[in-house]
């Protein structure tokens, strides 16, 4: 990113925290933290420990970072090296992002950019100007990846309410600020799980690793009478509910996975896993050190915030993510698809100079997609 580009994103972002800090959520038990952040074009900083709201606001409109984080982990020592730190617990941190879910609309709404010569393009496996296979992707995501991913949101809060006992209350649900969602659990029985523990709970959320004999299917001789009830709990009622998808079904239908063999009984439980399970990345939950973009700052991929949800099935992040100005700005755009924020279209652009919104022409940087006329 060239220096007028920096410049443009710097301005925006500190105007954006000297007008908004009343977004930004300082967590509990602030001293216990760790706090990090990136600068553009410069690496991460962290092991930072702050006391309060006067230091964290001190820190953005002193460095005016590209992006900040917090700590999921409380430490008695969070500015020290990792190995000084003495941990104690972590908050449960779940993040479900569009770009794992593997959904069909994805190439409608995103484009690339060749590493080589910089041309931008709908082609996904190669440059269509220089051919060169030396490609970055950048998404711009639709209605339909939110959709899904606030799918997979709800049906991680059910499992979390219903099988680990997690109060509702203790849940919340934040928007990233580019594609999907952070959920938080606070105040838990599951704060002092370590690392491997948080991996056995992922491979349970993630209806990973399960065998058939836990659904009543066994390789020899297999008794009706071990398959789930329609009225069970946990994964044997999810199980249930989406094989028989009916009580009047259920005999039937157990009469038809016995007759198919065990092999095939395997192979439906693989391919009801993304179904009744939640896809989560896996690695960001199991991670007990790892720093979390801080809700209410802002996403340097998007230059939209992250921000908590309200009421999630409402939700829409392109409208009440979106707090950067309106004040327009002459840029030279290269985005051959179209992108809705706060109500509006725009695009496609094809290497041509529009004026846009603040908001829009910051987005379309973010993406690499504009510069600075």
């Amino acid at each position: 990113m060239q220096e007028k580009e920096i410049k443009f994103l710097e301005d925006s972002f500190k105007k954006y925290y000297f007008d908004h800090f009343d977004l930004i959520h300082v967590p509990e038990r602030t001293s216990e933290r760790e706090f990090g952040f990136q600068k553009f074009n410069s690496g991460m900083i962290r092991h930072i420990s702050l006391k309060d709201n006067k230091e964290l606001h001190l820190l953005l409109m002193q460095n005016i970072p590209s992006d900040v984080y917090c700590s999921n982990a409380y430490y008695s020592f969070p500015n020290l090296p990792m190995n000084e730190k003495d941990w104690k617990e972590a908050d449960l941190i779940f993040d479900i992002d569009a770009k794992d879910l593997h959904l069909d609309c994805r190439p409608n709404h995103s484009v690339t950019k060749c590493n080589e010569c910089n041309q931008v393009s709908t082609s996904h496996d190669h440059c269509s100007q220089c051919n060169s296979i030396k490609i970055e992707t950048k998404s711009l995501p639709c209605k339909n990846c939110i959709e899904a991913s606030k799918k997979e949101v709800f049906k991680l809060s059910n499992i979390l309410i219903d099988d680990l006992a997690v109060d509702k209350n203790n849940i919340q649900v934040y928007f990233s600020g580019n594609e999907g969602f952070h959920v938080y659990v606070y105040n838990s029985q599951l704060q002092e799980l370590g690392s491997r523990e948080r991996s056995d709970l992922v491979d349970y959320i993630m209806f990973r690793g399960a065998i058939p004999e836990t659904f009543g299917m066994k390789k020899l001789k297999p008794n009706r009478s071990l398959f789930p009830e329609f009225e069970e709990k946990g994964w044997r009622g999810r199980f249930s509910k989406e094989i028989f998808s009916s009580k009047s079904k259920r005999s039937k239908i157990i009469s038809e996975l016995i007759s198919n063999g065990y092999s095939n009984f395997n192979k439906k439980l693989q391919d009801i896993s993304t179904k009744i399970g939640s896809q989560i990345d896996p690695n960001v939950t199991m991670d007990i050190h790892r720093i979390f973009r801080l809700p209410g700052s802002l996403n340097s991929k998007s230059g939209l915030t992250k921000i908590y949800c309200q009421d999630l099935q409402k939700f829409d992040p392109y409208t009440e993510s979106s707090f950067l100005n309106e004040n327009t700005v002459e840029i030279k755009a290269n985005c051959p698809i179209e992108f809705k924020l706060k109500s509006k279209k725009f695009g496609p652009f094809s290497d041509e100079i529009a004026t846009v919104p603040t908001f829009a022409a910051v987005y379309m940087i973010c993406k690499n997609l504009a510069t600075i006329s």
